[in-house]
């Protein structure tokens, strides 16, 4: 007879797999994916104790990882893409175009501004890095920005548009989990959005206009425009495929065909512009990402990213993360972290708080962006209309620990790729990443002193 696994035991559970994971990461200095694959091993042995079968953890593993299909999709398919765009000359275009029109000063906040326009009409967070953020962070990368600032900024502005968006995925899951009406639920989520990124825009301002901008080689600059010019073709119509990316996600039409829609594009534009690359190349790139040599080493460090094999790090993390959090879950742990926070609530502002720390808990142990708002969500649900809490509460809270948080948990759905993506460790971005650490703080500040939250309205 199986055994169940009280709140404490499981916090202890928690406890040594937390340490198992930062002394692997921080004193070892180990791949985040060895101190994941123990943490199964560790698991399953605590699952055997409980009395579980083996088939029923392997199931609990294979739900999991069945969770990450459509996300893994859509990395090699991005990983794809940015090789195209590189070669195809789409990127080094866009960087052309930047050094013009972004000046050092300004750029950290123009940087915010243009990706939270994209992740709004967009609603993705992953298409706006791996489109205009790709971009941005090479632009930042050549005039000497600092590479967790620029990539801190990008992912704030990114991660906006996940919460805000009408057409994000995310805010549109958490309202329908709840119950609340999708522009209710985006009215009530500017408390702590608002603050959040004005916030995050005056940083981005003050160390801008204060950085040491003399130190900006524009000789160096100048060096890597005459490298592009020589190395591609910089021409307009390489921008058809990103537009149409922009125009489709706008459009709500599904991440999966938009993808393969632009680089199918990129091919096309890249076979007509890209004279000096043959269609032998330009395919081949999609495998392996490019090797472009423009004796430039700043251009070649920019251009040569992307690849379905340089995605493989992060699918591998995504699919270890996945199966750990499946199994937690398929041997009891997280259901009784979350039922037994809940029996810790005193008072209304304990609800949200509760709810805030079993949104990043989950998103810490699973990875998973939707698990952080499924299980909080329905675990926490009654308790707001116990203590006569509106719905949109719940909703707003499940986005500020949920939404915004997987983007800075290295094992993450969201922070495996943008770490891919931007070709920079995660510990080098999270600290930057205002934006994702101010809403968590807003919420608790609103929760307990009631500014912004609303009661349920009594029915006649």
């Amino acid at each position: 007879m199986k055994k169940e696994i009280s709140f404490i035991q499981s916090i202890a559970v928690v406890l040594v797999l937390l340490a198992i994971i930062f002394v692997s990461l921080f004193t070892l200095k180990l791949p985040p994916h060895i101190p994941l694959i123990f943490g199964v091993a560790f698991i399953s042995v605590i699952g055997f104790l409980l009395k579980y079968k083996w088939t029923e953890m392997e199931k609990g593993i294979l739900d999991g990882v069945r969770l990450g299909i459509k996300p893994i999709l859509i990395l090699m398919l991005i990983g794809m893409l940015i090789a195209i765009w590189m070669v195809g000359g789409t990127i080094p275009t866009i960087l052309s175009y930047g050094f013009h029109w972004i000046s050092p000063q300004y750029f950290l906040i123009s940087a915010l501004v243009i990706t939270v326009l994209v992740s709004t009409f967009t609603g993705s967070s992953l298409t706006t890095v791996s489109t205009v953020g790709v971009a941005l962070f090479g632009v930042g990368t050549a005039i000497g920005v600092h590479p967790g600032l620029a990539a801190g900024m990008i992912v704030s502005g990114a991660v906006f548009g996940d919460k805000m968006s009408p057409l994000s995925d995310t805010t549109n899951f958490a309202s329908g989990i709840v119950e609340v009406p999708l522009p209710k639920h985006i009215q009530h989520i500017t408390w702590t959005t608002v603050p959040s990124i004005v916030i995050t825009a005056i940083i981005a301002l003050v160390i801008g206009m204060n950085g040491n901008h003399e130190s900006v080689n524009y000789g160096e600059i100048q060096g890597i425009q005459d490298a592009l010019k020589h190395t591609f073709n910089l021409h307009v119509l390489t921008l058809l495929s990103p537009l149409l990316v922009l125009i489709f996600s706008m459009k709500r039409v599904d991440v999966l065909p938009t993808l393969v829609l632009g680089i199918v594009t990129a091919i096309i534009t890249g076979m007509i512009t890209q004279h000096e690359f043959t269609l032998s190349q330009l395919l081949g790139v999609l495998q392996s990402g490019p090797a472009v040599e423009s004796g430039n080493k700043v251009v070649d460090a920019i251009v040569n990213k992307g690849g379905l094999q340089s995605m493989m790090f992060s699918i591998s993390l995504i699919m270890i993360a996945l199966s750990l959090g499946g199994l937690m879950r398929a041997v009891g742990i997280i259901d009784a972290l979350l039922e037994g926070l809940a029996k810790q609530i005193r008072r209304s502002g304990d609800v949200i708080f509760a709810t805030l720390l079993s949104s990043i808990g989950v998103n810490v142990i699973t990875g998973e962006q939707y698990l952080s708002i499924l299980l909080p969500g329905q675990t926490f649900k009654p308790l707001y209309e116990k203590w006569n809490l509106d719905p949109k509460n719940l909703s707003r809270t499940l986005e500020d620990g949920g939404t915004v948080i997987n983007a800075i948990i290295p094992w993450g759905v969201s922070g495996a790729f943008i770490s891919t993506a931007l070709n920079i460790p995660a510990a080098d971005y999270i600290p930057f990443t205002f934006f994702s650490i101010l809403c968590p703080i807003f919420s608790v500040i609103l929760a307990y002193t009631g500014i912004g939250i609303a009661k349920k309205k009594a029915q006649s």
